[in-house]
């Protein structure tokens, strides 16, 4: 967060993502997201299948 005349900008690598007048109010609004992005990191991801070939393969003929 860095100030920009009387503004508050939230940024994120190198990009300003949010611009708000209270540097309380940005102060917030990185703790909200930072609580969300914690929360989904904490939802399981869904059970993958093991790597298996899509088609059934036949062992090619040799001479």
């Amino acid at each position: 967060m860095i100030k920009v005349g009387n503004d508050y900008v939230v940024q994120a690598n190198d990009k300003c993502i949010l611009k708000v007048r209270s540097r309380r109010k940005a102060a917030q609004l990185i703790s909200d997201a930072t609580d969300l992005l914690n929360a989904i990191a904490v939802v399981e991801a869904p059970d993958i299948a093991p790597d298996a070939p899509s088609l059934a393969r036949e062992a090619p003929e040799l001479p």
